[in-house]
């Protein structure tokens, strides 16, 4: 889905997509397909060598379902009102907070169970991350390829700067973070297997963006999600799937979402 988006976008000349909805500047879309590229390519090369972790035990499909239309009702939702805040926010944490804690309460399960050797301590298992993290990191903002700063960052005071970094860390890459790839991702894994799960959570991630980024162009919109975000997704779906630790993949989304404001003060 990801390249036939990319594919129809290219034929149609809407290859250029935005990249921030702050403004409403654009970027060649393949330079958003390289970091997480080369960061994909990098996971399956750093060792532990194991295959795409998949939940063992029976998938409690109520759970599933339920995180599945919570993100689907994010995405719709958040377009009909036309994004930004504070609706963004009012949306967000009862959907993608409050609807799972109510159904995990109702369950009382956890999240499915890891295999054996996804979990066995080593070195690699908790600083192999670095390699990939560090390489996208390094062509996503110290490249050719780098996002442009973002300036505004310069009208703020200390003060509002940290609060404002402080918080969209929380809301967006924690949240997000926790939602779609440890509860979304993990059920989903347990349901359909490794790869099929990280495209799904990644598209589902991708789709809520439309409501901040779009341009009302539905079928644009989408395709840029996807060749945007939803490539990122596949970056940070892996990660998590490999490694099962939150750090990598908060160090990625928290970077994608501070990186050009505080570059912007250099």
């Amino acid at each position: 889905m990801i390249t036939g988006a990319a594919a129809w976008l290219a034929l149609t000349g809407r290859a250029d997509i935005r990249y921030s909805a702050d403004h409403t500047s654009t970027l060649p879309m393949w330079h958003r397909w390289v970091p997480a590229l080369v960061g994909i390519a990098l996971v399956r090369l750093t060792p532990p060598h194991l295959p795409a972790a998949a939940p063992h035990g029976r998938p409690d499909r109520f759970e599933t379902v339920t995180l599945v239309a919570a993100a689907v009702t994010f995405a719709v939702a958040l377009r009909a009102v036309g994004g930004g805040e504070p609706a963004h926010t009012l949306l967000k944490i009862p959907l993608l907070l409050g609807v799972p804690l109510v159904v995990f309460a109702m369950t009382r399960r956890r999240a499915p169970g890891l295999p054996v050797a996804a979990l066995a301590p080593g070195v690699w298992r908790h600083y192999g991350p670095a390699v990939p993290v560090a390489a996208w990191l390094a062509i996503s903002y110290a490249s050719p390829l780098a996002v442009p700063p973002d300036t505004t960052a310069a009208r703020f005071d200390a003060f509002t700067l940290v609060a404002t970094v402080l918080v969209v860390f929380l809301v967006n890459a924690v949240l997000e973070e926790v939602f779609y790839r440890r509860w979304l991702q993990t059920r989903l894994e347990a349901t359909v297997g490794p790869w099929p799960a990280i495209v799904v959570s990644s598209l589902l991630w991708a789709a809520w963006h439309v409501g901040i980024q779009g341009t009302g162009d539905l079928a644009v919109d989408l395709a840029s999600a996807a060749v945007n975000q939803g490539m990122q997704g596949l970056f940070l779906g892996f990660l998590w799937s490999r490694y099962r630790m939150m750090w990598p993949i908060l160090t990625v989304h928290g970077a994608a979402n501070a990186a050009p404001l505080l570059l912007g003060l250099l």
